[in-house]
C-alpha cells in the first residue's frame, strides 16, 4: 500500500508535475507520509477552479477566521491566505455569518461551483437550540465573501443532535445531492450517528425530497461514530467515503483512533455497504514515519489522476502528540480492482508559506 518506487509524474499540468518529486530508491526509506501545510488545517476541502486549487478548511484558533483559506498551482506548496490589510489576520472568506450562527464553531467547508457562483456548505452552532447546523453561503468569487441571508440553517436534525459535515455532489446527469451526518454522537444526545443523503435544487440552496441514511455507526472500528462523506462515481460504482472514530489524540492513547473508510453503493442515494476492509486509511507508526488521526478527507481530480486530501495530528519524531494543531496531507487515490488505495503522500519542495 505504502510503495517505495518512484510516484508517477502527471502527463498534465506541468506546474503539478514539477512539484510531484520522486523518491529515490536508496535507503533511507522516504516517509509515506509528509503535511504539504504545517498550519492548523482541520477537515479541509480541496476545490480546483482554474489553474488555481483552493483549500477551505474548519474555524482559525482565536477567532482569525470563520473560513479561513489556503491556495496552491501545484498541490504541494501551498499559501495560507492574509488579510492584507492586516497581515497578522488571516483572510476570512466567510467575514459575517448567517444571523442563526454563533461564531467560533464554524467547521468542515465545502464549497461547490454552480451556476455561476460558488456556494459553500459550513457547519455552525445555532443560537436557538445550541447545536451544530449546516447553512449555505454564496460568493461570485472563490475566496469569498460568501453571503448568506438565511434566517434558519439548511438542515438541522434537532432531534437527532444536530447536522454536521455538509458534502455537495454533482452525479453524471447533473443532478446534486447534500451529503452529511446527524450528530448522534453528541455527549447531551447519544443518538445513532449516521451518514444521510438528500437531493439539492439545481442553485445548491434548497433540498428536494426525502433524506435517505446510507451508513451508521455499527461497526467495532467506528466506535459510535461516522461522519464526514464524501461521494466518489467509479467506473464500477459509486463509494461513499467516510470517517469515523474519535477525531482526538487523548493523552492516554499511543495513536488516535480517528480513520478512513468508504462504502459500496448501487446509487448516489444507495444503498450501500461497507466495505469488509475497512479501514482504508488508519494510524500507523514505523522507522519511516507516522501519521496519527487521518481523517475528514476530500476526493477531487487533478491531471487526470485522484487524489485524496486528508488531516492528521502534529507528532513529534517519537510520535507522540506534538500540540493541538492537524496538518493538510495529500496523495494519490488509485483503483486496484475497483478497491480504492492511498499512497505515499505529495510532499512540499519548500516549506509551505503564508501570506
Amino acid at each position: 500500500m505504502m510503495p517505495t518506487r518512484r510516484l508517477a509524474s502527471f502527463a498534465r499540468p506541468a506546474g503539478i508535475a514539477a512539484c510531484l518529486l520522486t523518491l529515490a530508491a536508496a535507503a533511507p526509506a522516504p516517509k509515506p507520509f509528509v503535511p504539504v501545510l504545517r498550519e492548523n488545517f482541520p477537515d479541509a476541502f480541496i476545490l480546483r477552479h482554474g489553474r488555481q486549487f483552493y483549500a477551505y478548511a474548519t474555524n482559525a484558533n482565536e477567532g482569525r477566521a470563520n473560513l479561513q483559506v489556503a491556495t496552491s498551482t501545484n498541490l504541494a506548496n501551498w499559501t495560507l491566505l492574509r488579510d492584507p490589510r492586516n497581515p497578522k489576520k488571516l483572510h476570512d472568506a466567510m467575514p459575517a455569518l448567517a444571523r442563526w450562527a454563533k461564531e467560533g464553531f464554524t467547521w468542515a467547508p465545502e464549497v461547490l461551483a454552480t451556476g455561476g457562483n460558488f456556494v459553500v456548505y459550513f457547519t455552525a452552532r445555532e443560537r436557538k437550540s445550541e447545536l451544530q447546523c449546516i447553512g449555505a453561503a454564496v460568493s461570485a468569487d472563490p475566496r469569498g465573501p460568501f453571503v448568506s441571508d438565511a434566517a434558519a440553517p439548511l438542515v438541522c436534525q434537532r432531534e437527532l443532535g444536530g447536522t454536521i459535515d455538509a458534502h455537495p455532489f454533482r452525479d453524471a446527469d447533473g443532478q446534486l445531492y447534500l451529503y452529511y451526518k446527524n450528530d448522534g454522537n453528541n455527549p447531551k444526545i447519544l443518538k445513532t450517528a449516521q451518514i444521510w443523503a438528500q437531493r439539492l435544487a439545481p442553485d445548491g440552496l434548497g433540498l428536494q425530497g426525502e433524506a435517505l441514511p446510507l451508513v451508521s455507526a455499527d461497526k467495532h472500528w467506528e466506535w459510535r461514530v461516522v461522519e464526514a462523506p464524501t461521494m466518489v462515481r467509479h467506473a464500477n460504482g459509486y463509494k461513499l467515503f467516510f470517517s469515523a472514530n474519535h477525531f482526538g489524540w487523548e493523552a492516554d492513547q499511543r495513536l488516535s483512533n480517528y480513520g478512513i473508510g468508504y462504502a459500496d453503493c448501487r446509487g448516489p442515494m444507495g444503498p450501500c455497504v461497507d466495505a469488509p476492509a475497512n479501514p482504508l486509511l488508519a494510524s500507523r507508526m514505523g522507522a519511516a514515519g507516522c501519521i496519527s488521526g487521518p481523517g475528514h478527507q476530500s476526493i477531487f481530480q487533478a491531471g487526470g489522476r485522484s487524489f485524496i486530501s486528508y488531516h492528521a495530528w502534529d507528532a513529534t519524531s517519537g510520535c507522540r502528540k506534538n500540540d493541538n494543531r492537524r496538518f493538510m496531507y495529500i496523495s494519490p487515490l488509485i483503483w486496484n480492482g475497483g478497491k480504492p488505495e492511498v499512497r505515499m503522500s505529495v510532499r512540499p519542495a519548500t516549506a509551505s508559506s503564508s501570506k
